[in-house]
This record gives C-alpha cells, sequence and structure tokens, in this order.
C-alpha cells in the first residue's frame, strides 16, 4: 500500500511525503523547511530513504541540508534526487542522484518517470509514478494555475503544460502552492462561462472556509477549468478576445493578464 501525506510547511508551501510499505521507501518531494518533515516522519515511524527535489527555488530547497544532518543522526541516507541541468544552482555536493528528462529511476518497486517541465525556472522537473496515478508537479503544473515565468518562454511552459495534460485524465496533480483560490479568482475573469469552474470555485471557497487544503487536485479538473491548460480552448480565446489567435498566442496573453492580476 502506499501512503501520501500532504504537508503545509511555510506560510503557503507544500511538501508532499510518499510511503512504499511494501518496501519500507518513504520519500519527501521538496523540502522548504526540514521541521515539519522531520516531525510527521518521527510521528509515523517512517525513515526516509529518499529526497526529490523539483527546481532550485529556496522556498523548495532551504531545508534540505538541516533535514540530511537529522537524518545522519537518525543512521539514516536518503538518496538526493534532482535535476541535472540544475546542479549549478543547487547545493550539488548534496545531491546523490542527478537526472533529466525521460530519466526513470525506482521507488521500491514502482517506477518513477521524470519530466522537464520547464518555463517557471530552466531545468524544472516533475516527478510521474504512472502505478499510482500521482504527479508531482511543484510550481509548473498548479491548482487552477502554472508557476510565473521567472526563467522560461511562454513557448517553454506551453509545451510543458502539454505534456503533463496528455498523461491519465485521473491522474492526481501534486502541485507545491496552497494559491488555489486567488488562482481561481483569476481564472473566472478569463473563462466567465466555465460552469465546471464556476461549481469549482464554490468548492474552493467552502475548503478554505474551514482552512482544508484544496491541494491536490485531478488532472482531469485541471483540464476543465485551468485557463492555463485551456488556452487552445475557442470558447475561452472567444472570452479574451483572441478568437483568431494561436495556442501559444493565447496563452501569452493569459499568463500576461494573470501577472498583471
Amino acid at each position: 500500500m502506499i501512503e501520501r501525506v500532504t504537508l503545509p510547511v511555510l506560510k503557503d508551501n507544500y511538501a508532499f511525503v510518499l510511503h512504499d510499505a511494501a518496501s519500507g521507501s518513504t520519500a519527501v518531494v521538496d523540502v522548504a523547511d526540514h521541521a515539519p518533515i522531520l516531525a510527521e516522519l518521527d510521528k509515523r515511524g517512517w525513515p526516509l530513504t529518499d529526497i526529490w527535489i523539483t527546481h532550485h527555488h529556496w522556498d523548495h530547497i532551504d531545508g534540505l541540508a538541516p533535514l540530511l544532518d537529522a537524518c545522519a543522526a537518525r543512521s539514516w541516507s536518503p538518496r538526493v534526487v534532482a535535476a541535472r541541468a540544475d546542479m549549478h544552482r543547487l547545493p550539488a555536493d548534496l545531491i546523490t542522484y542527478q537526472t533529466c528528462d525521460g530519466d526513470t529511476f525506482m521507488f521500491g518497486d514502482i517506477p518513477v518517470h521524470v519530466m522537464d517541465v520547464s518555463g517557471h525556472t530552466v531545468g524544472h522537473i516533475a516527478f510521474h509514478l504512472p502505478e499510482i496515478a500521482t504527479l508531482f508537479t511543484a510550481d509548473s503544473l498548479m491548482a487552477l494555475g502554472c508557476g510565473r515565468l521567472f526563467e522560461g518562454t511562454p513557448a517553454q511552459m506551453w509545451d510543458s503544460l502539454q505534456k503533463l495534460r496528455a498523461l491519465p485524465a485521473q491522474t492526481i496533480v501534486c502541485s507545491g502552492h496552497e494559491y488555489t483560490q486567488s488562482n481561481a479568482a483569476f481564472a473566472i475573469t478569463v473563462d466567465p462561462d466555465n460552469a465546471a469552474l464556476k461549481a469549482r470555485i464554490a468548492d474552493i471557497t467552502a475548503k478554505r472556509a474551514q482552512n482544508l487544503p484544496t491541494v491536490p487536485s485531478v488532472l482531469q479538473l485541471e483540464i476543465e477549468t485551468n485557463p492555463f491548460l485551456r488556452a487552445d480552448n475557442a470558447a475561452l480565446k472567444t472570452a479574451i478576445g483572441m478568437s483568431g489567435a494561436t495556442d501559444l498566442e493565447a496563452f501569452t496573453e493569459i499568463r500576461a493578464r494573470k501577472d498583471r492580476f
């Protein structure tokens, strides 16, 4: 059995802990702050075997060194997986497995497929575990959004999002932040006639009123409601006054509007 824990860290980040009871393997995806992660591992009695890093931003890696120190004190030696393309700005001395797009490594008996999803940063990776229909996207595909383009181009992000959109519709999307409510407020401005989006906004509002997480989400729901995945949708293009635009042009405009929102 695979258990997944969605763990709030910092103000609005999420780390994810994945445990495979059969092999005893335990992974954490991104380490903004080591303390909540360590507390969860100790509470559950799960020795850490893997740390998977999606990209170099501080709010995804600042807890890595202290987490590894705590692991050493417990005689744990986790494998630290990160993108080869990011080695020049990650703490390379702490990375034990460098990976790239198309690579596959094992988590217990479960294959983990690495996808380059550049856009938010260049060299950002996602981890896809098709056997358990789970995808860790961090700041590429987000719940009702996508990451701001700090380094990559609109073309890179649109390409990345199309790759992710092509995965099985029931894939669980584990993204890196609790931004869904603010993303929803923007989404309805560019996709105002989307009934599925309106229903999702009602659900998000109810969850946040109870301080419940809106992450993970399901890919099918993102396909139906996330404007960044719907830049090729004719109705959305019409709604933003770009009915004759290419898909990339529409995506670029949607991203620019979100940046100003």
